[in-house]
């Protein structure tokens, strides 16, 4: 069976990621989703001031509206719906229940929009990516569920071997079937392609055996603009990143990189790190 579990706080953000997770596993055979709630025993008071709270009472409130949110969707959802609420810090939580409901997938909605004119990736999302968990599929506030036909790859063709994560990338293919789109922007792109690039794109091949991607080498200098707009182009359904572990976190996922791809464009972005 598929896994799938969306932590959500109840904010409209969150409970949009829920809508898309379960319409998603709609058109997925054999599998389910969690509704997921982690309470911090530990809340501030009116001053800012920590103060420890009732985490029975906390518990029940909690596992309340998980109930109230699944019996809204329910009227969408043909698949399993399953709500958890407990103690603890959201990332560590989850480690544990990857390992134990061997999970598939997280699925998140974008929070941390404090003023109109700024807007944050939320701080949970970029921390369960970077702990790399396992792959986290980010849903912007408004996205709308489409069925994923068409994915677009982008891969910066460095090494691919060992820095395209293959097993997992091929097992989340498998779920989707998709028309492939494998794509790599750089400014030094020239009308031919470079032996490197040829000798990187050979290896993906093989990685994605199967799969009959089509590659694009774009030559320019705004690698999200590019992409996104290359997606759309493409009506694609989901962007899949390889998040590097050294810097390309806080260049992909940067403010205004976060606002292009997530608001702008509409379309899913799945982390799947390397």
């Amino acid at each position: 069976m598929k896994k799938f579990i969306v932590p959500t706080d109840f904010s409209e953000t969150s409970k949009n990621a829920a809508r898309f997770a379960v319409q998603m596993a709609n058109d997925i055979e054999d599998s389910s989703v969690i509704l997921y709630n982690s309470i911090d025993p530990i809340t501030s008071g009116a001053d800012g001031t920590p103060i420890l709270s009732d985490i029975d009472s906390r518990k029940r409130v909690s596992e309340a509206a998980l109930m109230n949110l699944k019996t809204e969707l329910n009227y969408i959802s043909s698949a399993p719906i399953i709500c958890l609420a407990e103690e603890g810090k959201l990332v560590s939580n989850l480690e544990k229940l990857y390992h134990h409901y061997e999970l598939d997938l997280v699925i998140m909605g974008i929070t941390g929009a404090t003023r109109l004119d700024q807007i944050l990736i939320g701080s949970n999302t970029l921390n369960v990516i970077e702990q790399d968990i396992c792959p986290v599929m980010i849903i912007p506030p408004d996205a709308e569920y489409h069925k994923i036909k068409t994915v677009v790859f982008a891969s910066d063709f460095k090494d691919v071997e060992t820095t395209t994560p293959k097993n997992t990338i091929r097992k989340l293919l498998e779920i989707f079937s998709p028309k492939l789109y494998v794509v790599n922007v750089n400014h030094e792109h020239f009308i031919e392609l470079t032996t490197e690039y040829k000798t990187e794109r050979a290896k993906m091949d093989k990685i994605l055996e199967g799969y009959n991607p089509e590659y694009s080498f774009i030559r320019l200098y705004d690698f999200v603009e590019t992409i996104n707009l290359f997606a759309e182009d493409r009506k694609a359904d989901l962007i899949i990143t390889v998040p590097k572990k050294h810097g390309f976190l806080s260049g992909l996922f940067k403010t205004s990189h976060t606002q292009k791809l997530a608001y702008h464009s509409h379309i899913p972005i799945l982390a799947v790190q390397e």
